[in-house]
């Protein structure tokens, strides 16, 4: 485990060189490489001091570390018009090496730390290479959501540390807690992070105002921040859960109907995708506070599916930017005209975004509504309205964006990079691959 915090920490000065930008790039496509080679089954596995990891922190680290390459392979903008890139790089950098502590942390005080300080670089990236004022607005509309609610989560650890004088996550089994203030304070941090509707206000503006690769961090994996939490403190709360799940449940549910309408009214492309983004995690919360197998299964499985496909989505809208000076739906019509090969790219993320097969979203999304329906059948009723407007809200983007008219403005054809395509399919490929391993995902319990 250690092996790889210092690989991450010893390329920081490579971010400096003249051409470090493709160098960091590479490196980072090969710790990935050298990372699924050691998957390992059992248990707790790669331990060394505080570090280690079982399945469900394997996962979220390969997606960490994937999205970060992926990242740097969208923005390359900003090393194209020399826009700070070495911090650029070093700020991804730091990025990733906190979510990597945060996923691979044994130690309850220590993930706190890391799930704090990733929230750091992610605000830099926002303030720094963010494109309009409002980035300042949005940075801290980040930042207190999410310190809000963290306070209490750190005042819950004390305390259980008072109790029990241990905090390992392999050992919380022994735990039970019927204390009402402490599954509050313990489950709220993380409900402000995935994030649950009525919370949600910090998640739109913060992507909308992120660069490409903020958006994609952003959806790929601090959302996912909050998931992994949840599920790691479900261990010892459950008998208190019982009693007050159904709470969340309905509010994620009703939260998730209402945002899939709100989604059918955007313009702005990039808000419609982070609409949609609160939507899935509504599914994820609801699926998870069941407490039941299926519920945990499925929640990382949609986790993963998740990250990758709105990851993807994101940086179709940003290739579209980036020809048109504008991520509005007005401005960005009949694409198919402009921009013909990437019709295939939006048909197939969107696709994957509406849980069509054969994408990794259906197995989590059937899973999820599973785990519901065999809860309490009167949910059904949501989970129809959600499932049917997310596919309403998915096809009213693409059919707008790729179909009509186009923009009287434009006045040529445009083709993707390789770079881009390269991109999309780094998205796409895994996206689809990974439901044919979909028994892996019983593992991790």
């Amino acid at each position: 485990m250690l092996s790889y915090i210092i690989y991450m920490i010893f390329m920081i000065p490579l971010c400096f060189k003249k051409k470090g930008w493709w160098m960091v790039q590479n490196m980072l496509f090969l710790i990935t490489l050298l990372y699924i080679l050691k998957m390992d089954f059992f248990c707790w596995s790669g331990l060394s001091y505080i570090f280690g990891y079982d399945y469900l922190s394997f996962g979220l680290v390969m997606l960490s570390f994937w999205i970060c390459v992926l990242m740097i392979l969208a923005s390359y903008s900003v090393v194209r018009y020399k826009f700070y890139n070495n911090l650029f790089l070093m700020m991804i950098l730091l990025l990733l090496l906190m979510l990597y502590c945060t996923f691979s942390s044994i130690n309850i005080i220590t993930f706190y730390f890391y799930f704090e300080g990733s929230l750091i670089p992610t605000l830099f990236l926002i303030f720094g290479w963010g494109y309009q004022p409002e980035r300042l607005q949005a940075g801290i509309y980040l930042l207190f959501y999410t310190l809000f609610a963290s306070l209490p989560l750190l005042l819950s650890i004390m305390y259980m540390y008072n109790k029990t004088y241990y905090l390992d996550f392999s050992l919380t089994y022994l735990m039970n807690y019927t204390n009402m203030y402490m599954y509050i304070s313990m489950i709220l941090a993380f409900l402000v992070k995935m994030p649950m509707y009525l919370v949600h206000l910090w998640l739109p503006k913060a992507h909308v105002e992120a660069p490409i690769s903020g958006s994609m961090i952003l959806a790929g994996v601090l959302l996912k921040l909050g998931g992994y939490g949840l599920l790691r403190v479900f261990n010892y709360l459950i008998e208190v859960g019982m009693s007050f799940n159904l709470i969340w449940v309905s509010i994620s549910l009703i939260g998730g109907f209402l945002i899939s309408l709100m989604c059918l009214r955007q313009v702005d492309m990039k808000a419609l995708i982070a609409y949609s983004s609160v939507a899935h995690m509504g599914l994820v919360i609801g699926g998870l506070m069941t407490l039941n197998i299926w519920g945990f299964y499925s929640t990382f499985t949609m986790m993963i599916a998740h990250g990758l496909c709105s990851s993807g989505l994101f940086c179709l809208a940003n290739i579209s930017y980036e020809r048109l000076g504008s991520r509005s739906l007005m401005i960005n019509k009949g694409l198919l005209n402009l921009m013909p090969s990437m019709a295939l790219w939006w048909f197939l993320l969107a696709s994957s975004n509406m849980a069509a097969p054969p994408s990794l979203n259906l197995l989590g999304e059937i899973g999820l509504l599973n785990s519901m329906i065999g809860w309490m059948w009167f949910v059904m009723m949501f989970l129809i309205m959600i499932s049917f407007f997310s596919a309403a809200y998915t096809l009213y983007m693409y059919s707008y964006s790729q179909h009509g008219m186009y923009y009287s403005g434009m006045y040529s054809s445009s083709n993707g990079y390789c770079r881009e395509y390269l991109l999309l399919m780094l998205h796409w490929f895994p996206l689809n691959l990974l439901i044919l391993k979909s028994d892996f995902i019983l593992l991790w319990m």
